[in-house]
């Protein structure tokens, strides 16, 4: 993963069950529970307005982060689960997992497509069907890839662009064994439109000619 590890900070939750909850809410607080690794489960408090900035963001939940707890270790942790409001759609609660750099994880990663211009298809008038704008792989904690780069340069009307085409990144497999579509490039309306009146008029003919020879 590109740059730094960006630090999040909580602080420790003291008490316990939904009344502790609400109080951590009324104070303008996300109650979280951080878990996993080789150690307790520490139920945190979040910072309301820190954690909607970055829901808002985007890729919380592919994002790894340094969670700094004060009176203790900081440690690497991933979002697993954002509970939200059903009317409010606000976040209500945060499960983090602990990581090491070590540790595989499922995520989905975000594609980027490059050189649409050189594609002889699009230079045709084509259009660029973006089949899968994510990607689940498996990655290494420590080595979150920020994207997947489908590079579209050489590709024409009618290519079918699937997941084996694309050099993943480095440490990275896809967690399906079905080698999927992608993107494809189909042909631009105005060909599409052409095509369809041919057929008509063939169809069309073929009802005269078959009119013909029974008059006949």
């Amino acid at each position: 993963m590109a740059g730094e590890i960006p630090d999040f900070h909580a602080t420790v939750r003291t008490g316990t069950g939904k009344g502790a909850a609400r109080q951590a809410r009324r104070d303008g607080l996300v109650p979280g529970i951080v878990y996993g690794g080789e150690a307790d489960p520490l139920p945190i408090n979040i910072p309301f307005n820190m954690l909607l900035k970055k829901l808002k963001d985007g890729r919380f939940l592919s994002t790894l982060l340094n969670l700094k707890v004060e009176g203790h270790d900081d440690v690497r942790v991933i979002c697993r689960n954002v509970q939200r409001d059903v009317v409010k759609d606000l976040p209500t609660h945060v499960d983090l997992l602990r990581l090491k750099r070590t540790s595989r994880i499922k995520l989905f990663i975000p594609v980027e497509f490059i050189n649409e211009e050189e594609a002889p298809g699009v230079k045709k008038g084509g259009v660029v069907v973006h089949v899968r704008p994510e990607v689940e792989l498996d990655v290494l904690a420590g080595d979150i890839p920020e994207k997947i780069v489908v590079d579209l340069a050489g590709y024409d009307i009618g290519d079918v662009i699937h997941i084996s085409d694309v050099d993943l990144p480095a440490g990275s497999k896809v967690t399906v064994e079905r080698d999927f579509v992608i993107a494809n490039i189909s042909a631009p309306s105005s060909l599409r439109s052409a095509d369809s009146d041919d057929e008509g008029e063939d169809e069309a003919t073929e009802g005269e000619d078959a009119t013909a020879d029974e008059e006949a």
